[in-house]
């Protein structure tokens, strides 16, 4: 009997959470945890705000993982990563929380971030994390955001 996974947010009518430390992220269980596989989440209109300014701040955000035991489920993803709307924090701070908080929920064998930051002052920030080692019978594409000229 196949079992049902364990998520409280898929299927229901859920509020945005205000901030990300309210926000609910889950996981549901890999079916193929005996295959190296790569999963990637792209949101290319993440927002925050700038924790002086009070501004909004905008990236274009790449999640790549290989999965163990556990997926990230994407209702709850999408609903942590617009917690941000309204959250002060610096691109440093926002790319590596999230891929800190994906990768202790779900354990991954590789996971890594790649945070392409609009312009702030004139200056694009892109920030990058990963952590495990890429298995070497994955093919991982490049994450596809060239380097500033006006992204897009």
């Amino acid at each position: 009997m196949t079992r049902k996974p364990q998520v409280r947010q898929l299927g229901r009518n859920v509020a945005l959470p205000h901030n990300p430390d309210e926000a609910e992220l889950e996981r549901v269980a890999n079916p193929h945890p005996d295959t190296h596989y790569a999963a990637r989440f792209t949101a290319p209109e993440f927002t925050s705000l700038c924790p002086v300014t009070g501004q909004p701040d905008f990236a274009h955000l790449v999640i790549d993982y290989v999965p163990a035991k556990w997926l990230v489920e994407s209702k709850s993803l999408k609903l942590y990563l617009a917690s941000f709307r309204n959250h002060g924090a610096f691109h440093e701070d926002c790319t590596v929380a999230i891929a800190k908080r994906i990768s202790d929920l779900i354990e991954p064998h590789y996971l890594r971030i790649g945070g392409y930051w609009y312009p702030r002052g004139g200056i694009p920030i892109d920030v990058f994390w990963q952590t495990g080692t890429l298995p070497k019978d994955v093919w991982l594409p490049d994450q596809g955001v060239q380097t500033y000229r006006g992204r897009g």
